[in-house]
């Protein structure tokens, strides 16, 4: 059992599959717990109900058929690993750059779409040091708030720890072999196609 939109943002229901079969069983026209407690109570032979994380569900369920096993589906279990993965590594990306030696940019090997992003990130970590600044002198939120001019959600995700702005340079097919290249234009070769070739 999951939801599903009919409208996003407007109107959901509820997807009742056989994930046995890969076939949809039945639509629900909305996703209220007794919408589904109903729907499952009259089908005591479901053994096992595979469903995302949300209470709703589960409660329907429980009430009308006790004796089945709940699980998450394989959709489910991915999209919440992959987002408990992403959310580890957003919080530790200072320390991960800090370790692969990516914290220092020189904005003259920038691209000019790349420099603007460049600048919206400095702007955006001096923004993050004045709320700690603020935050670490023992200020409240609200206060820091008036006094910034940022919005509450801003304010508080800095003050958390759950804004971590990151900046990413394009790869180019040349990084790995930079170092090599450097080599060779110093003791001499400045002729671009035999580089290439070589």
């Amino acid at each position: 059992m999951d939801d599903w939109a009919w409208r996003r943002n407007h109107r959901y229901a509820s997807i009742v599959c056989n994930l046995e079969r890969r076939r949809v069983v039945t639509l629900l026209p909305d996703r209220e717990p007794t919408t589904a407690q109903a729907w499952l109570a009259a089908h005591p032979t479901i053994a096992i109900v595979a469903r995302d994380r949300g209470g709703g569900y589960g409660e329907a369920a429980a009430k009308a058929l006790p004796h089945a096993v709940q699980v998450a589906d394989r959709w489910h279990l991915m999209e919440n690993a992959s987002r408990a993965f992403l959310e580890a590594v957003r919080k530790s990306m200072r320390q991960i750059r800090t370790v692969i030696g990516a914290t220092t940019i020189d904005p003259k090997l920038l691209t000019a779409a790349e420099r603007l992003q460049y600048e919206g990130y400095l702007r955006r970590e001096e923004t993050n040091a004045a709320i700690l600044a603020l935050s670490k002198n023992g200020i409240p939120i609200k206060q820091i708030v008036r006094q910034t001019g940022h919005s509450r959600k801003l304010v508080r995700q800095v003050v958390r720890d759950e804004r971590h702005d990151v900046f990413r340079t394009r790869q180019s097919s040349l990084d790995l072999h930079l170092p090599w290249l450097d080599e060779q234009w110093a003791s001499g070769c400045r002729n671009g196609a035999e580089l290439w070739r070589r």
